[in-house]
């Protein structure tokens, strides 16, 4: 007891600073759960979630038989896979090439430049993005123009609209994915290089027998954590950006869920789609951490 009063009064400011954050993660985070509810309701707002009449599992039934909720699944997993993807080849292969620069101030201009996407709002880079993809004046079709190639409505084309979420997403975010790179990449040994050099392996040979071994436990790692977001698709991108005409390939599960509780005002199965979404999520996470255990030897506690 002595030595835990000893702690506490060492330690309790520490403690202290957390309350603000414990604060806003009870108001914000546990207390909304209560809403959890509403799955089970025929939710009715004048009600209330104590007065509105439960049905057990029916609006999970409904979701079931939903005929276009196997398509919103697919856009979900299919548009969030390619970003995962892509959002792991794209830094790696970028702090590569950022490492290779000698000059000091190219290197720290280009990482300036390309971290800056990161810090603006899809509200105004999808306004950017409507611009540019314009079929009528658009400079990307006007470019294309050049070359004898009709317009193309890349916001409003069901098989365009899903490369387009993902490249934009990849330009927005591949800057700051590179700093968890660029730092492995200080942690490798330099007397490996200039072993490989003596060797005779020059910097492409270096790079694959040397750089890309040393980066890969960190790879594992983000490849295994992002096993989390197989269901997070990006609802403030595709948001901002979709339209009636793309629903088929960009209707995603947040979306979805937008649509049939704010907008049609079926509280009750929006609630169940997000509840099945969370669960299903849940066990990604836990998945992917006990991944990043095993072969990264991550842990969180």
């Amino acid at each position: 007891m002595n030595s835990l009063t000893r702690m506490w009064k060492k330690e309790w400011p520490l403690h202290l600073m957390l309350l603000p954050g414990l604060a806003f993660i009870i108001i914000f985070s546990y207390i909304p759960m209560s809403g959890i509810m509403m799955a089970f309701q025929k939710y009715v707002p004048n009600k209330g979630l104590f007065g509105s009449p439960f049905i057990g599992w029916r609006n999970f039934q409904l979701l079931m038989d939903y005929p276009d909720i196997r398509r919103v699944f697919f856009n979900t997993v299919y548009i969030a896979v390619m970003k995962i993807v892509a959002g792991l080849f794209v830094p790696i292969t970028i702090a590569i090439l950022l490492n290779e620069l000698r000059r000091e101030w190219i290197k720290r201009t280009f990482q300036t430049l390309v971290y800056l996407p990161h810090f603006l709002s899809w509200v105004l880079l999808s306004g950017i993005l409507v611009d540019i993809l314009s079929p009528s004046s658009g400079i990307f079709n006007q470019m294309l123009g050049w070359f004898g190639i009709k317009p193309i409505f890349f916001l409003g084309d069901n098989n365009w609209f899903p490369y387009v979420m993902v490249i934009s997403d990849v330009w927005k975010e591949f800057g700051f994915g590179t700093i968890v790179y660029l730092a492995a990449l200080t942690g490798i040994n330099p007397t490996l290089y200039e072993a490989a050099e003596i060797d005779g392996a020059g910097r492409w040979k270096q790079t694959l027998h040397v750089t890309l071994p040393g980066m890969m436990p960190i790879i594992v790692l983000m490849l295994t954590l992002n096993i989390g977001n197989v269901l997070n698709a990006g609802f403030d991108q595709i948001f901002n950006l979709y339209s009636a005409p793309v629903y088929e390939s960009a209707d995603i599960i947040d979306t979805f869920v937008y649509r049939m509780g704010i907008q049609q005002a079926q509280f009750g199965f929006a609630t169940a789609v997000g509840l099945l979404k969370s669960v299903v999520s849940f066990i990604f996470i836990s998945v992917s951490y006990v991944l990043a255990y095993r072969l990264a030897n991550y842990r969180i506690f």
